[in-house]
């Protein structure tokens, strides 16, 4: 009988540090610039994308410096899981936290890198490069929305 899936049999803090890097579906959603409303806590995702993304290939210029160079990037660890409902619904981590499943263009299940950009899941279909502030008409929902 086969050994379920490191991701159905462990908790997100049970996780190698390889394994939980291999969770991120690499859509960098979470790369697009959010607004938090200071009375309520509530997070805006913007279309505004961070600067170290490469819009190729959706991936960090500078992953492993990312948060020295980008003050506000945040480092997802697995102690946080409580804090992750501002990540969007289709989020790795956040799905494995809520005892959900992952999406079925995820590359843990494709064995492809470039599934989440082929299902349109990734920011690549959302972006634009920020030239000035942001407005009101580049603010999103659809990222946190559960349809």
């Amino acid at each position: 009988m086969a050994q379920e899936v490191f991701w159905r049999r462990k908790t997100l803090r049970e996780m190698t540090r390889t394994e939980w890097e291999s969770l991120c579906d690499g859509c960098a959603l979470c790369c697009l610039h959010k607004v938090e409303d200071e009375d309520t806590q509530e997070v805006f995702y913007t279309t505004v994308v961070c600067h170290l993304l490469d819009t190729d290939n959706c991936q960090c210029t500078e992953y492993e410096n990312r948060c020295e160079l980008v003050p506000t990037c945040i480092r997802l660890q697995p102690e946080d899981v409580e804090n992750f409902d501002w990540l969007p619904v289709t989020c790795s981590y956040r799905l494995i936290h809520e005892g959900k499943d992952l999406p079925e263009w995820h590359p843990l299940l494709t064995g492809k890198r470039s599934s989440v950009i082929e299902a349109n899941a990734s920011v690549l279909s959302v972006y634009e490069v920020m030239d000035n502030e942001i407005s009101e008409d580049q603010l999103i929902d659809f990222v946190l929305d559960e349809d």
